[in-house]
């Protein structure tokens, strides 16, 4: 399976973007896998955003994204979104989209250790 993330670019202070990334490949993968959005700004280190079980039934959200951002998967398009309104200057990162290939297996996960592949991530620049 390989992982494609777009939908990144430039926005003001307040905007949205949607994230998408579509799964290509051996997709009967995705539809058996946990997803997850992580982020990675410059000088810091990754972080967890956001993430979706493989049936699409539960989500977490870092404390910083909670009631701003929201996770969710096309399991017919093998694609898993994030919509993130309100955008603030500190959303500035390069974002990645990350697969846990145990889904049914293993309780859905912040750390990004128990994400097996990763996407290529995508830039969100959010200007004041």
């Amino acid at each position: 399976v390989q992982l494609q993330a777009s939908g990144g670019g430039l926005v003001q202070a307040g905007g949205s973007l949607r994230l998408s990334c579509a799964a290509s490949g051996r997709t009967f993968t995705f539809k058996t896998s946990h997803m997850g959005w992580f982020r990675q700004a410059p000088g810091k280190e990754r972080e967890f955003v956001a993430a979706i079980s493989w049936g699409g039934g539960t989500t977490i959200y870092a404390d910083s994204v909670k009631g701003r951002f929201t996770i969710s998967r096309d399991n017919a398009k093998n694609t898993v979104y994030l919509q993130m309104n309100s955008l603030k200057p500190e959303d500035t990162a390069v974002y990645y989209c990350a697969l846990d290939t145990l889904g049914p297996s293993r309780v859905l996960g912040t750390a990004a250790r128990t994400y097996d592949l990763w996407g290529q991530g995508t830039l969100v620049t959010v200007s004041s």
